[in-house]
């Protein structure tokens, strides 16, 4: 259940990341389609959808006006994600427990990661601090769903 927990922290961070985290791992192979829709995401154009909605979601999160992440859409929208990505990521028959694991960490640290990340922009500001959050959930995601990307091919 590590990979549902850990997927479950990204999706605490950014809410869209987990599923175009699982759209990356499906089309490699990483992660067996098993879940209803998931074959779509093998589909280039509905993979390239999940990225592209992560990406509005992270540079978003850099303008003024956006929400904070433990608003209700928000907190929602990251416990869909996580469940959906954690069943992706179970093993066979413990799909249920994957996607309340990760369901239920994204909910925890939101309200962490949105604690640590207000101490640090009075410090870094919002720009800077949303990069580096970006960069940290989106590497984590790729790392936890599909290994293959993101280590040495030899």
């Amino acid at each position: 259940m590590i990979r549902p927990f850990l997927i479950g922290l990204v999706a605490g961070q950014r809410g869209i990341t987990p599923l175009a985290a699982i759209a990356a791992g499906t089309r490699t192979g990483d992660i067996p389609v098993t879940l209803p829709l998931q074959g779509l995401l093998r589909n280039p154009v509905i993979a390239a959808g999940t990225a592209s909605l992560a990406a509005a979601e992270m540079a978003g999160d850099k303008m003024k006006s956006a929400p904070d992440r433990v608003v209700t859409t928000g907190l929602l929208v990251r416990r869909v994600t996580a469940a959906y990505a954690g069943a992706a990521l179970a093993p066979p028959g413990r799909r249920v427990l994957g996607a309340a694991v990760a369901a239920g960490t994204a909910v925890a640290s939101s309200y962490i990661g949105w604690r640590l990340r207000c101490a640090a922009m009075r410090r870094y500001g919002q720009t800077k601090t949303g990069f580096v959050e970006d960069a940290l959930a989106l590497a984590a995601a790729l790392a936890i769903a599909s290994p293959k990307l993101v280590t040495a091919r030899r």
